[in-house]
């Protein structure tokens, strides 16, 4: 089963969680954009696939992205919300 949006796209988010990193585990819902919190490193599985770090993301930042892992090697950026 996909974690593929299946609504109509949103200009706004509609819901928020916090995201812990890990680098087993996919997100229960993939969201499709993050905040970034507190400055640093996020490691990434893009949603249709590949695995990209953005580096030195500041803080403050929203990464318009879909992504359906967050890995905590590889990621020291902090407080990280995922926004559906």
């Amino acid at each position: 089963m996909s974690n593929l949006p299946t609504s109509t796209p949103v200009t706004q988010a509609q819901e928020a969680y916090d995201v812990t990193p890990n680098n087993s585990a996919d997100l229960a819902q993939w969201p499709a954009a993050l905040y970034v919190g507190a400055t640093g490193d996020v490691k990434v599985d893009m949603a249709n696939g590949g695995t990209v770090t953005f580096i030195n993301v500041p803080d403050g930042t929203f990464l318009p992205i879909l992504v359906k892992r967050v890995y905590a090697t590889g990621t020291d950026a902090t407080n990280i919300i995922a926004l559906l």
